[in-house]
């Protein structure tokens, strides 16, 4: 029963097939003990008879499974898509209309399922669009104030910073929703901090000259108390004429995420993913080089605007007009650009303690590698593929290419951005988003549950995470 329902119908057929043979044998014994001259006559016979019986039961099994197993395997992979992917439109019902009212049913229920979503969103985005004009105006408000926010949890992880925080800890680390202070500020003068404004429980605030974990200078900062849920605000002072270009960010349900957990054992709700794409010069991953690269976080299952990683890339050599006419980066747009090594450590610093989620990982993740002894760092990461994804919810028979999984997702992919590092990144992330619940539904709940379901269709690509145990 854990075997897939085309594997299951082609065990059944088999044993009909045998059940024949076994009775045509039968038969041609039980003959030939009352007629043994007539041995070979009835050795002709059953020959034909067990053919027959072959040829019938592979032919039957052939329709059955194009026009059943096969139309049941996707049809219930488009009813998931329904139920838990975010898919609105009108179910096709056209390959299960061998199976009497099954898909007219379906269909139906899935039009009410829709209608309710609709209703529902309406409700949402009317809620989400003047929370987002609150939060502009608070974030404009903010950006008027010499000083820079950010919260943090009881762990010390950052669950809210403002736009002013880039200028001050940009230097030291790219800023992520989820991440440890300590890696912008010195551990030991702030957990000194917090020990002290906890021995006074009537102290509110304690002003204190932090230096930053890169050990490059020092912030001036005042802990204090957050007033509800636990945990501490830092504010640190700027220099007033510094704005920046990035949003108030935050998730405070980070709040409730367990820490230190082994990652095969770690939720697939829990983890922090980078997605990221690259445009190259060719596709020869041991002689054409990156010419652009783009990525985006996805944190509690959305995308976290605001944390974005784009950039050109210098390859050091021609780029190949054939090319240039698939993503359309031109030499002239990279001849002023950083070079792999310097782009790649920036984007390694934007990926820095996350899971790396590529279309197609192998291939993007085989130009990074090529740099890392010049980086002196590893692209070690866990990793996921929405190529494998995808294959794991809807079968190796589906399609599953970026465009193919996005329109039977019904992502909407801007034209004017794909064959882009970013556009092609954003797309992959939004797959990522709608794969993700799928998955659980499918009782794929942690981090190791889905690399032991990635390496069932490694027929398709190899899967990345050997090191790491399911």
């Amino acid at each position: 029963m854990r075997s897939n329902l085309r594997l299951r119908i082609l065990l059944l057929f088999a044993l009909i097939g045998s059940g024949n043979i076994a009775a045509i044998a039968a038969g041609v014994l039980l003959a030939w003990r009352r007629a043994p001259d007539a041995l070979p006559a009835l050795t002709v016979a059953g020959l034909v008879a067990t053919f027959g019986a072959v040829l019938v039961t592979v032919l039957v099994w052939l329709l059955f499974d194009e026009h059943v197993a096969r139309a049941i395997t996707r049809f219930t992979a488009a009813l998931r898509t329904r139920a838990h992917g975010g898919v609105t439109t009108d179910l096709d019902v056209s390959c299960v209309r061998h199976l009497g009212d099954l898909g007219p049913a379906s269909g139906a229920l899935c039009r009410e399922l829709a209608e309710m979503h609709a209703s529902f969103e309406s409700r949402l985005d009317s809620a989400t669009s003047k929370m987002e004009e609150e939060n502009a105006h608070l974030a404009a408000l903010l950006s008027e104030i010499p000083v820079a926010v950010m919260l943090l949890d009881e762990a010390f992880r950052i669950i809210l910073y403002d736009r002013q925080c880039v200028h001050a800890l940009g230097q030291v680390a790219s800023l992520g929703l989820g991440r440890s202070v300590f890696d912008y500020l010195d551990r030991g003068a702030l957990e000194r901090a917090v020990a002290d404004l906890a021995a006074d429980s009537g102290r509110h605030f304690l002003d204190v000259d932090l230096a930053t974990a890169d050990g490059q200078g020092t912030v001036s900062t005042r802990v204090r108390r957050a007033l509800q849920g636990g945990g501490f605000m830092l504010s640190m002072e700027i220099e007033d004429d510094i704005m920046a270009e990035r949003p108030l960010v935050f998730d405070f349900g980070l709040t409730d995420r367990a820490m230190d957990q082994h990652i095969a054992q770690t939720p697939l709700s829990a983890l922090s993913y980078v997605v990221f794409d690259t445009e190259t010069t060719g596709l020869d991953i041991t002689r054409d080089e990156i010419v652009q690269v783009g990525a985006v976080r996805v944190l509690s299952n959305r995308i976290v605007r605001g944390e974005t990683c784009e950039t050109l890339v210098n390859p050091g050599r021609p780029i190949p007009g054939e090319s240039s006419r698939i993503h359309g980066i031109t030499n002239d747009m990279v001849s002023q650009a950083p070079d792999p090594i310097t782009a790649l450590r920036q984007f390694h610093g934007f990926a820095r303690d996350a899971v790396l989620v590529a279309h197609n990982a192998p291939f993007d993740l085989a130009f990074l590698k090529r740099h890392e002894a010049g980086l002196g760092l590893a692209f070690d990461h866990p990793v996921l593929d929405t190529v494998l994804l995808s294959a794991v919810i809807f079968g190796e028979g589906e399609p599953h290419t970026l465009d193919a999984i996005a329109d039977r997702l019904d992502i909407h992919i801007d034209g004017s951005a794909r064959h882009t590092a970013i556009g092609d990144a954003i797309a992959t992330a939004q797959v990522l988003v709608r794969l993700l619940p799928m998955l659980e539904a499918h009782d794929i709940h942690t981090f190791g549950d889905a690399t032991t379901a990635m390496r069932r269709h490694a027929r398709l690509l190899p899967d990345l995470n050997r090191q790491i145990a399911p």
